[in-house]
């Protein structure tokens, strides 16, 4: 992919870091995966290079730019390790991403800068066990209590959570009200009434880590709630929206590294007396591919384009994660079964990439909430 239309600043921030990716991310990948832990030194490295600011103002610590940068971003990272690439963006574009649009002054100012600058990490805990696309069934509370609230209830699957200094939580402040009852708080992970569980096993995103928290009578005080009440829904569908733009770069950027083994290996492997490269199926299929994915990145960029345009992009937002998903699964298991069976043995990045790559089609909506989208967009 050329990204020959890209602006002179997105091709340096892209060539920036697709450099860094490859000489300290990708030779580590496989090992993080296999441990199971997000080498937290990454974040302040991330911090120094001014990349966790990406797409947030210089007065809260962030280096500028907007949606494009962000996706190159996360496209680039995920060539190296799709599950870095996610702790990344569950701590800029969920936990930070959601001070910035609808916290304080008081909650920019203080949070913002050392989250930026990697010293602080958040997560984003929105889902539960009975909560996931339906966030109507949210049952952890926050009742008022004098000056401010106590909190209980239980969140799931909290990506960032074992490693994590603050959490952007979810609770209903008012239960009879549905999802106009919904509130977002900050929780601070080490405070008493919160405990966090031990690291989850996943199939795939190993790098990554994920863990269960759990509030008993955790006390938060009125500057801790993140909006006023009621706009919980509405902090979470704006997050979650811009996020389906990260998760199709991670798409763009996972496929091609997945594309990149298959290439590799049909050029190293011999097979009826020349490279397996020279078979037309190996070469239709390389092809196809890199076509798909070269069709999901101009969807991504014109998402992205749309968002720093100041334009509607919801739809396009949808359309983008559902075709960039999608394409990355295809396109990770036509490598692993390309690389046979040295891509099955567990030292291959290909098994990685497909063990990775589905949970991209769950995340930020599924792809049945993306079609939802999409179709009700063209209901009008």
């Amino acid at each position: 992919m050329s990204d020959a239309l890209l602006a002179d600043h997105e091709a340096a921030l892209q060539e920036a870091v697709r450099s860094f990716t490859a000489k300290e991310i990708t030779p580590n990948a496989g090992e993080w995966d296999r441990a199971g832990r997000y080498p937290r030194e990454l974040f302040s490295r991330l911090g120094e290079l001014g990349w966790l600011g990406t797409a947030f103002p210089e007065d809260v610590g962030g280096s500028g730019g907007g949606s494009v940068h962000y996706a190159i971003l996360c496209r680039e990272l995920a060539r190296g390790s799709a599950g870095i690439a996610l702790g990344m963006y569950v701590h800029t574009a969920l936990a930070c991403a959601a001070v910035h649009h609808l916290g304080s002054e008081e909650q920019r100012l203080r949070l913002l800068p050392p989250a930026l600058r990697g010293e602080q990490i958040g997560c984003w805990a929105y889902a539960e066990a009975g909560a996931g696309s339906d966030v109507s069934t949210v049952r952890t509370r926050a009742v008022r209590d004098g000056d401010g609230y106590v909190l209980d209830g239980a969140k799931l699957y909290i990506t960032n959570a074992p490693i994590a200094d603050f959490s952007v939580l979810v609770a209903s402040t008012a239960p009879e009200q549905g999802l106009r009852g919904l509130t977002l708080f900050l929780v601070e992970l080490d405070r008493p009434g919160v405990a966090v569980g031990g690291p989850m096993a996943k199939l795939g995103m190993g790098a990554s880590e994920m863990a269960e928290i759990v509030l008993e009578g955790y006390r938060a005080a009125e500057s801790d709630r993140v909006g006023p009440e009621g706009t919980g829904l509405l902090a979470a569908m704006k997050v979650l929206t811009l996020g389906r733009i990260a998760a199709a770069a991670f798409g763009v950027g996972l496929g091609e590294a997945a594309l990149e083994a298959a290439l590799a290996h049909a050029r190293e492997r011999e097979q009826f007396g020349g490279p397996l490269v020279r078979q037309q199926f190996v070469r239709f299929t390389l092809a196809d591919v890199a076509t798909r994915l070269e069709a999901a990145w101009q969807l991504t960029l014109h998402a992205a384009r749309l968002v720093d345009a100041g334009r509607p992009h919801a739809t396009e937002a949808s359309m983008a994660k559902l075709f960039s998903t999608e394409t990355c699964t295809w396109a990770c298991e036509r490598a692993l079964h390309l690389c046979g069976a040295q891509g099955y043995m567990l030292e291959s990045a290909a098994q990685r990439f497909y063990r990775d790559c589905k949970v991209l089609e769950l995340g930020e909506g599924t792809s049945e909430i993306q079609r939802e989208t999409i179709a009700r967009a063209l209901e009008g």
